[in-house]
């Protein structure tokens, strides 16, 4: 895992953040369909809101490579097998081997944005909307923080799959 990809991919939710909820993309539409004024938004410590921002983000980069590189997922098969982690074992020797062959395929930042994605729309939406029904949020509620995820997904993904 790239810890450095991982890094910058937990700061794309913030800047994507800026952007889309700013008051010249959706920040006005989602202000309103949040039910949030201007002094909603000045409440709180814009500094404390950025840290937990970021450790959540961080969270979110440190899972992504699991779902958006395949080669994490023969790792996680074999990781059972007597002689998993152990220099020149069978399994050893047949990861290695495995990941010679194998381990650049599909690691592009198209293929990691393809990825993102669809975790946006099959995982941030329903996750949303559920919530949004029992909030009674609107439609446009949901389709404003979905847009916002699957963009983020998608550049997340692309940024960790593609990092080589």
């Amino acid at each position: 895992m790239n810890f450095i990809a991982i890094l910058v991919a937990a700061l794309v939710p913030t800047l994507i953040g800026f952007i889309w909820y700013s008051n010249k993309v959706f920040g006005k539409q989602w202000q309103a369909a949040a039910g949030l004024t201007e002094e909603d938004l000045k409440k709180g410590s814009f500094i404390k809101i950025l840290i937990f921002s970021f450790i959540l983000s961080f969270l979110l980069a440190f899972i992504t490579p699991y779902l958006v590189i395949h080669q994490n997922h023969i790792q996680s098969t074999l990781m059972g097998e007597p002689g998993y982690g152990v220099d020149n074992s069978p399994v050893d020797v047949y990861l290695k081997d495995f990941m010679v062959k194998y381990g650049n395929n599909f690691r592009t930042f198209k293929h990691g944005a393809f990825h993102g994605f669809f975790f946006g729309l099959f995982l941030a939406l329903p996750i949303l909307g559920l919530n949004a029904i029992f909030e009674r949020k609107s439609f446009k509620y949901i389709a404003i923080h979905t847009g916002y995820w699957c963009i983020t997904l998608m550049i997340m993904g692309g940024i960790i799959c593609g990092w080589k």
